[in-house]
């Protein structure tokens, strides 16, 4: 247990007033200063989440903490149940996601250990499940603003009170990993304009539309990718600049929880799924809706 965090206690039950939660990226498995954790393991359609997630009180807030990989770093990208993930932060009755994300850098400005807050996002993932939805029931929400726009600007204000250095918008590339780039991948995306690339912002950001939830990734640089010549990527730096980037990422949640606690939704998320279900009412499969029910409450 690292310091600062509280003993743990095993909930055989699992709260549903959880308002805020955290996906922990490489290198943040758990979250200090929660007070009152309990682990729960919610049951989902889409299976078990990637490890027990811890839910208590960070300044009288709750917050439910995840960490994607799984404590021990033993799920790769593409192996991540994110659908798992992000219909279990639902079941706890989470609104808002922050998602934590290393990350390279593909423009000579974005520096390592520097943080990002992406405006838009690009998939080039090609093996994992993107929706909750299929098997008689067809949806299609609103994804131009991939991030909300709200949490992007609520992040970007904690990030400069907190003295992170931050960047305002940007295109995240999405490889499917768990390899990095090759150095023609890397001068190609480059080329194309997008400023940084990782591996988990797709499906979770997708799925999180359809679970009509706040989200925006907090990416963290670690490296220039393969572009720049005499900076290659490799598994030394990316540990080293990660460990840098850990303890500004847990700083800079602390303060974002205290800033949520305060704001009141106007963004278009938490209407996603309004006019989103193509299928016909009498065509619509009584399993698959009686599956995802916690997301479709109040839909039609």
């Amino acid at each position: 247990m690292s310091r600062g965090m509280r003993a743990v206690r095993r909930a055989t039950r699992y709260p549903t007033d959880v308002r805020i939660g955290i996906i922990g990226g490489s290198g943040v498995y758990g979250l200090e200063g929660l007070d009152g954790v309990v682990e729960v393991r919610p049951r989902t359609p889409f299976g078990s989440p990637s490890d027990a997630i811890l839910v208590g009180r960070l300044d009288g807030v709750k917050v439910a903490f995840l960490p994607r990989h799984g404590r021990g770093h033993v799920y790769t990208p593409s192996e991540v149940p994110a659908r798992a993930n992000i219909f279990a932060l639902k079941l706890l009755g989470v609104r808002e996601v922050f998602s934590l994300s290393a990350c390279g850098s593909l423009q000579e400005e974005l520096k390592p250990r520097e943080f990002v807050i992406p405006d838009q996002l690009f998939d080039r993932t090609k093996l994992r499940p993107n929706t909750f939805f299929g098997k008689g029931l067809v949806a299609h929400v609103p994804f131009d603003e991939p991030f909300c726009p709200e949490l992007r600007a609520l992040t970007v204000g904690a990030c400069r009170e907190v003295r992170i250095p931050v960047h305002d918008g940007g295109t995240y590339v999405c490889i499917e990993g768990p390899q990095f780039s090759t150095r023609v991948e890397s001068q190609v995306n480059r080329s194309l304009g997008f400023s940084i690339i990782g591996m988990t912002a797709v499906p979770e950001a997708k799925l999180a539309r359809e679970a009509q939830m706040c989200y925006v990734t907090i990416a963290q640089i670690t490296d220039y990718d393969v572009w720049k010549q005499g900076e290659e990527v490799s598994s030394d730096l990316v540990l080293a600049n990660l460990r840098a980037n850990v303890a500004n990422a847990k700083l800079l949640v602390a303060r974002l929880i205290r800033m949520v606690r305060e704001r009141r939704p106007g963004c278009r998320c938490g209407s996603a799924l309004t006019g989103a279900l193509f299928t016909d009412p009498a065509k619509r499969n009584r399993r698959t809706l009686a599956a995802l029910a916690p997301l479709l409450e109040g839909v039609r």
